[in-house]
């Protein structure tokens, strides 16, 4: 196999507007086919991304024997079932985050692929970008000294009560749409899981998604603690805490294809006065064709995967208690 052949599975718009434009860019990967339970819309989709082949249901999509892979892009409560259809047919498997909706569901998830021996990513873009990977690589250095703190918040505003991230039993809500996010780079940053879990969430009245939700996380090293929201201004930042300095990053996570981006790197001086800060300037990238482009090296090469599926069980197991823990106060 010279290049990985994708099948993208429904027409979402995060796949329209933002990952399958990643994926045609990607070396040795092409886009055949998409598949909906709306052919016409199918059609519509694929007329406007360049993609030759049209399916009108999911299966039709996973008996497709000119697909490698599929691109999984459907509302959360849906994953699981569509990644062990597709494992159970042969297809690797990319699928956004949140992975599932529960840890258990995750570890079934990945139990089916790796019996069926096909691969399950993650779509977590954001640490495959080359600023994220600048932050790993400060924070392992010791440049900033030893890691103690991490802060972060991920909100934007959508009280559209028919929005599929608005609806409670479809998995919407802010803690699986953005604060997952949150949860994956504190787990990333400190290298560990946390020992110590505490949520707050504040719930619509009236849909019961959580709109306001924040956690703590203890780890063995120090803290991560986030905000993430649907029901304020549109913002995201990360804040990293050293014994010795600081990193702050300057578009963490729908990081722009299109402009170079900045992390902000500071260590002695006289701060806040005088802090000695560097700027760390990063030409642009796509986190969206650099993951298509790490997955298909781990389908054609046996390349790793920089993150194994396992990861995904562990990020959904500290959202599962966050909620445990809001739930119960």
């Amino acid at each position: 196999m010279s290049e990985l052949r994708w099948g993208i599975l429904s027409t979402a718009d995060i796949g329209r507007s933002k990952v399958v434009p990643g994926i045609k860019r990607a070396a040795r990967t092409r886009v055949v086919a998409v598949g909906s339970r709306d052919v016409e819309r199918a059609r519509d989709y694929a007329a406007e991304l360049g993609i030759p082949t049209v399916h009108g249901s999911y299966e039709e999509l996973l008996a497709d024997t000119d697909v490698d892979a599929v691109y999984i892009p459907l509302p959360n409560h849906l994953h699981a079932e569509w990644t062990m259809a597709a494992a159970r047919a042969g297809k690797h498997v990319l699928c956004e985050k949140p992975l599932a909706m529960n840890a258990a569901e995750a570890a079934r998830m990945v139990a089916v692929c790796e019996q069926q021996g096909v691969l399950l990513a993650e779509a977590f873009m954001y640490r495959l970008h080359p600023s994220w990977q600048a932050v790993v690589d400060v924070v392992r250095s010791g440049r900033i000294g030893r890691l103690m703190a991490v802060q972060s918040w991920f909100s934007y505003f959508n009280d559209d009560a028919s929005n599929i991230r608005n609806v409670l039993e479809a998995g919407g809500g802010a803690l699986y749409d953005v604060g997952c996010y949150c949860v994956n780079l504190s787990r990333l940053l400190f290298g560990a899981e946390p020992t110590g879990i505490k949520g707050s969430v504040v719930r619509d009245p009236e849909l019961g998604v959580d709109v306001l939700t924040s956690g703590m996380l203890e780890f063995d090293q120090g803290m991560a603690t986030f905000t993430c929201s649907t029901r304020t201004e549109t913002d995201q930042r990360v804040h990293i805490y050293g014994t010795k300095g600081r990193i702050s990053v300057g578009i963490p996570f729908n990081i722009p294809p299109d402009r170079q981006t900045e992390i902000y790197v500071t260590s002695g001086g006289n701060p806040p006065v005088a802090p000695a800060t560097e700027t760390m300037t990063f030409a642009p990238a796509d986190p969206y064709t650099v993951q298509a482009e790490v997955f298909a090296a781990a389908v054609l090469d046996g390349t790793p995967l920089p993150f194994d599926p396992a990861d995904a069980i562990a990020n959904m197991r500290v959202i599962d208690l966050l909620f445990e823990s809001g739930a119960t106060g």
